[in-house]
């Protein structure tokens, strides 16, 4: 029996599923043994391999031996077991237990440190927007796990406040305000963080503005562009080129972009917002294969909507299901812990791989959320009076607009 087919017969026994694969060997004989094994040489050919064997849970060793061939002679046990009412018990009935045991005392992740202290111990952590909302809870968490923390947001006082909360948990706190919409400001930051402290390991690009119009109400704002572009891309990418060279040198660092689940799905009336976080994302993706051999990371989290004051312009968010602060957070908290490529909802990633597949259709269930949910009154600029019919529609929501907004729990329309 082979091991691939023992590992099939195995997980469908111990209910695990992720196990059970079938791996048709044509496809792995297609290439001559020789050349095979002089690719899998190669160092680079080596690297991919074992990253994507990581990326999958699959240890290494479990594939090298996936075709290796066992035969067993069970003739003497069995001669001897001939009359003693002894017999191998079927594999599902010790299966699970086997597989309990794995579970609990074998799994090589089980010795990881997965605790947020161990990932930070010894790092000084810049969180951009750390005054409020989602920066702030990741500001506490941090300090409660004992951490130091740079926080940038334009109040002093509410940067103080936040401060003696970390403090008070035990983590270590410097304020330092600035104005991230100016880009003159933020290399007076820079300047400031990298001769106070010596350089940032952890980067957090939180601040961000949010601006929701349709594109019918903004052919005379250009400026709405602008503003977006100018904090969600410009200032982000101003800190990232001030700290990227430290990190390169001291052959360690992480970078963590606050997206948007927008960047994912495509949603309406945000063309503004969309468009300076993917181009965040898209420069990140750039820049990543550059700086692997110096051990620096980029995480791209796309966060879906989360009830911050950022959003209370929109009085329809009132009825849409959210992530409070604190889950945002947590979510900046394990991008620390664990430093994926990209940390993302289930249902943004399905958006994403569906208009891979299939764009014209998520048109059009885009253009149904677009009619069914109204332009707020934020988003008619200033000094518009709406109509009083449209006004109204600004403080209800349709039957169906509640129900596709939980059925797409988490996406900004």
């Amino acid at each position: 029996m082979k091991v691939g087919e023992a590992l099939n017969e195995f997980a469908r026994a111990a209910h695990a599923p992720q196990l059970a694969m079938r791996i048709d060997q044509h496809m792995t004989n297609a290439i001559p043994t020789p050349i095979r094994a002089g690719l899998m040489a190669l160092p680079t050919v080596k690297r991919i391999r074992n990253q994507i064997y990581h990326d999958l849970g699959i240890p290494p060793a479990a594939m090298e031996n996936r075709d290796f061939h066992c035969k067993f002679d069970a003739r003497d046990a069995q001669r001897a077991l001939t009359g003693t009412g002894i017999a191998v018990p079927p594999l599902s009935t010790y299966a699970p237990r086997l597989w309990d045991y794995w579970e609990r005392n074998l799994d090589p992740d089980l010795f990881r440190d997965h605790s947020l202290a161990g990932a930070i111990k010894g790092k000084k952590i810049l969180i951009t927007g750390a005054s409020s909302g989602i920066g702030l809870e990741t500001a506490l968490k941090v300090g409660d796990a004992g951490g130091e923390v740079v926080l940038v947001s334009r109040t002093r006082e509410k940067l103080e406040a936040v401060a003696s909360q970390v403090e008070e948990r035990g983590g270590t706190a410097h304020v330092h305000p600035c104005d991230l919409s100016d880009l003159d400001e933020i290399e007076r930051l820079a300047e400031e963080v990298l001769s106070e402290h010596g350089g940032i390991d952890i980067l957090i690009n939180n601040a961000g503005r949010s601006i929701r119009r349709s594109v019918a109400r903004s052919y005379d704002r250009f400026h709405d562009y602008e503003r977006t572009m100018q904090l969600n891309y410009f200032g982000a990418l101003k800190l990232i080129l001030a700290f990227l060279p430290g990190m390169r040198e001291r052959k360690s660092g992480h970078i963590i972009n606050v997206s948007s689940i927008g960047v994912q799905t495509n949603t309406p009336r945000f063309s503004a917002y969309v468009a300076s976080k993917a181009a965040l994302d898209a420069f990140s993706r750039c820049v990543a294969p550059e700086v692997v051999a110096d051990n620096v990371k980029f995480t791209t989290v796309y966060m879906p909507l989360v009830r911050t004051p950022m959003i209370a312009p929109t009085d329809i968010y009132k009825a849409f299901p959210t992530l409070t602060p604190e889950e945002a957070g947590q979510m900046l908290c394990d991008a620390m812990i664990d430093k994926p490529k990209r940390l993302a909802s289930r249902l943004g990633t399905f958006g994403e791989v569906l208009y891979a597949v299939s764009p014209k259709s998520v048109d059009i269930v885009l253009n149904t959320a677009y009619n069914l949910f109204p332009d707020s009154k934020a988003s008619k600029g200033d000094g518009a009076k709406p109509a009083p019919a449209q006004e109204k529609m600004d403080d209800e929501m349709s039957t169906e607009a509640i129900a596709m907004a939980y059925l797409l729990r988490g996406v900004h329309f």
